[in-house]
């Protein structure tokens, strides 16, 4: 059951925040939703659209994107509904889940969690493809057969990972700045060690660079990655041109926009989130 928390009127449209019981993390979430006023037309009764999930970066929360990005203007034109969940579970009571802000609360990198204590409630993996998306469904006016997925940062990992691994849901993908090769950078190995354990081999169904060289599905539309080149980020964290040389090896189309001047932030974002929109709209409303 959801719980309206919040509802403001935005370009014909409306942004809602709510909150849910989830079985899958054990704990109450949060997520936002914008529906476009395409959704929203009494008259004709509910008119379901297709939808765009968005997954935020570390210390993100549900209400970042929403209220940073200035998508909603972009969703109205579009007819385009946007989901974005918040970055972890919180209050789940694990010793020190606040003591990094990299690593437990606000950084739950969108795996399923194997190792104690965070098995337990850090399964945003499994939240994010199967919880999430069914509660949309079917209590939104949303089109399941049209959805995309994009992110920034550690949800651009997020995004990029789960649409390879998950074609058959996401018909479209894009990512800003995204973790594009997260076993190999520092931020990935500590999240990956610390849910999932010392065995590489494991991490290689969380990493994006390693998903696309196997994959049988091709996005043959492309994925759209836009990087910032004074992203203070890029040179240790991010590693765009690694998923850049596996998707050429794969044959995986794939735009890459590298940016002067632009850096890690929301201002960035921002300033290209219309192209991504429109990239994923040529997809979903083709």
């Amino acid at each position: 059951m959801l719980e309206l928390l919040a509802a403001h009127a935005c370009h014909g449209g409306v942004q809602r925040i709510y909150k849910h019981e989830s079985k899958v993390t054990g704990l109450p979430m949060r997520f936002s939703v914008y529906l476009p006023p395409q959704a929203l037309q009494p008259e004709q009764g509910t008119h379901k659209v297709p939808a765009l999930f968005y997954l935020a970066g570390l210390t993100c929360t549900e209400e970042t994107f929403p209220i940073k990005a200035g998508a909603q203007r972009f969703a109205a034109r579009h007819g385009l509904a946007l989901i974005a969940p918040d970055t972890s579970p919180r209050g789940t009571g694990i010793p020190g889940e606040n003591a990094a802000w990299d690593f437990g609360v606000g950084a739950g990198f969108y795996v399923d969690a194997t190792e104690e204590p965070w098995s337990k409630h850090f399964r945003m993996y499994s939240y994010v493809r199967d919880e999430l998306r069914e509660t949309v469904l079917a209590n939104l006016p949303v089109d399941g057969e049209r959805l995309g997925i994009f992110g920034h940062s550690m949800g651009g990992h997020g995004a990029l990972m789960l649409a390879l691994r998950n074609p058959q849901i996401y018909r479209s993908v894009s990512a800003f700045a995204p973790l594009a090769a997260p076993s190999r950078c520092p931020w990935g190995e500590k999240a990956f060690s610390g849910y999932l354990g010392q065995d590489r081999a494991a991490w290689q169904a969380y990493d994006s660079s390693e998903l696309v060289a196997s994959a049988s599905h091709k996005f043959a539309e492309g994925i759209l990655i836009d990087q910032g080149l004074s992203d203070q980020f890029l040179a240790e964290q991010l590693y765009p041109e690694v998923f850049e040389a596996a998707c050429h090896a794969a044959g995986q189309p794939l735009t890459l926009r590298r940016h002067e001047g632009y850096d890690h932030g929301y201002f960035f974002i921002s300033t290209f989130i219309e192209d991504h929109i429109a990239h994923h709209a040529k997809v979903l409303l083709a």
